[in-house]
C-alpha cells in the first residue's frame, strides 16, 4: 500500500512565523512584532517600497534562512510521521537556495522525503504533479486556492496576517499539536 503524502509549505509554517521580523526591524528602524504584522505584504508595514522589500530580500534571506528557527512542536510532529506519510515540502524559495534549504533540514533533523522550491507562491502544479493527500500552509489565499482547485484538506496555521472567511477545506490550527491531531482525524 502507497504511504499518503503530506505537503509542507516550509516558511512560517515548519519554521516560525516571526523569524524575519528582527532583521527586518533592525534594518527599516521599526519595532513590530507577530501581531503587527497583519498583511501579507510587508512593504507598507514597514514604510517602504515593493522593489526595496524585494532588493531587502534578495540580500538576506540567504542569511535569515540559514538561522531560521523550528516553528513549536514542528519537529516531533513532523519526524513523528516518517514512516507513516511522505514528507513533501513545497515552499515559494527560489530554486537557487536548495542547497542551503537541504543543509537547514538537515541541520535541524527535520526528516524529509523530498523538497521542491517553486519559485513563486504558485504551488497548486506541485501540489496535484505530487499527489497531495493534505497541505500545511501559512499564507491565506495559498491556503484557500489549494483546498478549492486540488480539493484536499489544508492546515492553515493561524497568525495576524492570514485571517479571513474558509472554504470548508481549510482548518485554522494554532499548532502543530492541533495539526496532528486533525490530521489523524482526516487521513
Amino acid at each position: 500500500m502507497m504511504k499518503k503524502r503530506l505537503g509542507i509549505d516550509i516558511d512560517g509554517t515548519v519554521t516560525c512565523p516571526s523569524t524575519f521580523i528582527p532583521y527586518l526591524n533592525k534594518s527599516f528602524q521599526k519595532n513590530l512584532t507577530l501581531n503587527d504584522i497583519t498583511q501579507y505584504d510587508l512593504a507598507p508595514l514597514y514604510d517602504t517600497t515593493e522593489e526595496e522589500m524585494d532588493r531587502w530580500m534578495e540580500k538576506y534571506e540567504a542569511m535569515i534562512y540559514e538561522r531560521a528557527p523550528l516553528a513549536e512542536h514542528a519537529l516531533e510532529v513532523i519526524n513523528g510521521w516518517k514512516n507513516k506519510y511522505e514528507l513533501f515540502y513545497i515552499s515559494a524559495r527560489g530554486k537557487h537556495l536548495y542547497e542551503l534549504t537541504e543543509r537547514w533540514f538537515q541541520t535541524n533533523g527535520v526528516h524529509y522525503h523530498h523538497i521542491e522550491l517553486v519559485g513563486s507562491h504558485d504551488k497548486i502544479e506541485a501540489v496535484k504533479t505530487h499527489h497531495i493527500s493534505a497541505f500545511f500552509e501559512d499564507k491565506y489565499d495559498n491556503a484557500c486556492d489549494i483546498a478549492e482547485q486540488c480539493k484536499i484538506p489544508v492546515i492553515l496555521f493561524d497568525t495576524p496576517y492570514n485571517q479571513g472567511p474558509l472554504p470548508k477545506q481549510v482548518i485554522r490550527v494554532k499548532n502543530w499539536i492541533e495539526a496532528k491531531w486533525h490530521i489523524e482525524q482526516l487521513l
